[in-house]
């Protein structure tokens, strides 16, 4: 049986959000023994739990997450193992592992401090370099199991975005994808016209 490895955190009532954004609340208000049937609201704003940037979430004209086309959301995975650093810088034997068109996934273990104000506080940062490597690399996706893969003014984001790049944010488990041959990554948000969305991050070994 093929191996799926789930990378994305559980949505529930108060998950934590990026500072700033509003509430995420998942509120029961039928059940099925009062009512006869189940029901639950959603109010969040989207970039809560593990979710997609497109490029409109930066740019003016940027294209809205339904405008994507669906082969950006699937393709061969390459983990990067940037444990330990702050800045994660780029090094020679990175440029060795990353194919053109790959969806690239860079683990930091930042994911185990995810519910706790010290997620948000502080965490790594993608070295500019990464990013203009990523994009002469003409990739699918980047994916980071962090709040965001910069700081404010958010340079990072924006190279990225206005190269047409979506980013992946608040993964978790990439450990899991350490010791594999290889995988692939199924990452597909909502089709909705709106900046950012959910989305379930599967990993299928290969």
């Amino acid at each position: 049986m093929t191996k799926l490895i789930d990378l994305s955190h559980e949505l529930h009532d108060g998950i934590p959000v990026y500072p700033g954004d509003e509430e995420f609340r998942l509120v029961q208000t039928k059940s099925a023994k009062r009512d006869g049937y189940t029901s639950f609201v959603l109010n969040t704003a989207l970039h809560a739990g593990t979710h997609l940037d497109a490029p409109l979430h930066f740019l003016t004209e940027g294209s809205m997450i339904c405008d994507l086309p669906l082969e950006t959301f699937f393709g061969r995975g390459c983990l990067v193992d940037a444990r330990g650093e702050m800045i994660v810088r780029l090094r020679s034997e990175h440029k060795s592992m990353i194919r053109q068109g790959d969806i690239v996934l860079l683990w930091t273990e930042h994911s185990a401090k995810y519910g706790t104000d010290a997620y948000y506080q502080e965490h790594p940062v993608l070295h500019g370099e990464w990013a203009d490597f990523l994009i002469s690399m003409g990739i699918k996706l980047v994916g980071v199991d962090l709040p965001a893969p910069d700081n404010p003014p958010f340079p990072i984001h924006k190279k990225l975005l206005g190269a047409g790049i979506p980013i992946i944010e608040n993964l978790t488990k990439l450990g899991d994808l350490a010791g594999l041959r290889g995988f692939e990554v199924m990452a597909f948000p909502l089709r909705i016209r709106a900046e950012g969305s959910p989305v379930r991050v599967v990993a299928r070994a290969t």
